[in-house]
């Protein structure tokens, strides 16, 4: 497995693209501390609004979601 695989490495790079259209990505800590996986969302810088991952619950998008949208995202851009 090669360094750029590790979720670290990819959640750094998604930040990265997340911040050149004005989002950050969030992670919910809370699930973390129970044990479980945590789930992450997308909110809009400028209106604080959450535009992605808060359906069907909040911090419901999983690192492998994120990414798909932030690519289709990243297509939709050029």
């Amino acid at each position: 497995m090669s360094r750029k695989e590790f979720d670290a490495s990819r959640m750094r790079r998604m930040k990265r693209v997340a911040g050149r259209h004005g989002l950050t990505i969030l992670t919910a800590e809370k699930i973390k501390v129970l044990g479980q996986a945590g789930g992450h969302q997308v909110r809009d810088d400028e209106t604080f609004k959450i535009v992605y991952g808060d359906i069907p619950k909040p911090f419901s998008a999983s690192l492998d979601d994120i990414e798909t949208w932030l690519e289709q995202l990243d297509a939709e851009s050029d």
